[in-house]
């Protein structure tokens, strides 16, 4: 994939790159580092690995696991409830791995290559660099904490091949015009670094889980604020370069890109609850209670807050399908 936004950038949006040249002109020139001191605080150059040792009574915040509350399992033994944490943790630790190595490193890539076709500071290609680095230490040290909660808890993770949000970004790369084929990726990467997790929030302040996770996430949370700040400008480049048919052809598949990042992964979670002890009928039950489509377009549209106002700025829902694209999708009323 990331080979074939290469091979498109230089023929779709990516290359026409002056078409807004006084709104390019103005972002460059606004464009400040966040990563000027990056030596001294990225977590990379400072922090080591982390390591569990023989605290903490659960492995993920019970709050942030919506099955636990379903009958099913409030009466369930504690075992069996210990166990569905550790099945969401093994789940949120490979969803970061195959995010970072598979989503936002390749398209970061090309970026500090000057491959992406935009007309970017030099800073900008600087600071690339650094997040490339960043993204693979974080996907090296969540492997790290992956091995060690599996060798301390002695339960095997049950995961699926593949994520569901490869496979749907796989689905929407296919479905995209050929013209502005490869734009999906860098979009995506756009939307993943943007959106503000409750994980990278929340879990760094629960006592209750191991110091060795706590310390993982609190480091992840630091330099993922850095990123924030570089993909949300990014988009500022990137939108205004795009011509108006690029724009029409690629603003409603913005939702599904946004849905891909932060919809559960159902088919991970059911395997977690079957290897945690429960029959087939009970995962079915509690999947179709916990996840209904009403819920899940409830909390995926709190999540997409701070992306969605990126996008609006950009002036994205100006354009009559990407409105309704969002509209249909339950992210806007």
């Amino acid at each position: 994939m990331a080979l074939q936004f290469a091979r498109t950038a230089n023929r779709t949006v990516l290359a026409r790159r002056h078409q807004n040249r006084l709104d390019q002109a103005f972002v460059k020139a606004d464009y400040r580092s966040r990563f000027r001191t990056w030596e001294r605080v990225a977590t990379v150059r400072n922090s080591p690995m982390r390591v569990l040792e023989g605290d903490g009574e659960l492995f993920f915040s019970p709050e942030l696991v919506p099955a636990l509350a379903h009958p099913i399992l409030q009466q369930a033994e504690p075992r069996i409830r210990e166990t569905v944490l550790v099945h969401r943790l093994y789940e949120y630790l490979k969803f970061t791995i195959d995010l970072e190595q598979s989503a936002v490193i390749p398209v970061t890539g090309h970026i500090s290559r000057g491959m992406s076709g935009l007309d970017l500071p030099e800073h900008m290609l600087l600071d690339a660099f650094k997040i490339v680095t960043d993204e693979a230490w974080h996907a090296q040290f969540t492997y790290e904490i992956l091995r060690e909660v599996r060798t301390r808890t002695q339960v095997a993770p049950a995961l699926p091949d593949t994520p569901t949000f490869t496979a749907e970004l796989a689905r929407i790369h296919d479905e995209l015009p050929g013209e502005i084929r490869g734009l999906d990726e860098l979009l995506f990467a756009i939307v993943s670094e943007t959106l503000i997790s409750s994980i990278l929030d929340e879990l760094p302040q629960d006592k209750r889980l191991p110091e060795g996770v706590r310390e993982m996430v609190a480091d992840h949370a630091v330099d993922e604020a850095k990123h924030h700040s570089y993909f949300s400008t990014l988009l500022r480049f990137l939108w205004p370069a795009m011509t108006k048919k690029e724009r029409e052809l690629a603003g409603p598949y913005i939702p599904r890109l946004i849905f891909a990042f932060l919809e559960p992964d159902y088919a991970s979670a059911a395997l977690g609850l079957r290897a945690s002890g429960l029959t087939g009928h009970e995962v079915e039950q509690i999947m179709s209670d916990c996840y209904t489509h009403d819920k899940v377009v409830d909390d995926v549209r709190r999540g997409a807050g701070p992306t969605l106002q990126y996008f609006v700025e950009a002036g994205a829902l100006e354009h009559a399908a990407t409105l309704e694209a969002f509209q249909e999708s339950g992210l806007i009323a």
